[in-house]
């Protein structure tokens, strides 16, 4: 019973690790395009005529 235990806890680790990279990843790329479009939007801000 306890080789059970252990075995579920194992790949319920691996398994937190593995979508928390997965969520790191995508946050860090989300990160980039906000500043990049944020960018854009400032550097252009002066060509727009309302």
């Amino acid at each position: 019973m306890e080789e059970k235990i252990y075995k579920t806890m194992g790949s319920t680790g691996a398994a937190s690790l593995a979508v928390g990279i997965c969520v790191l990843t995508g946050g860090i790329a989300a990160g980039i395009l906000l500043i990049v479009n944020g960018a854009r939007l400032l550097k252009n801000r002066a060509k727009i005529i309302f």
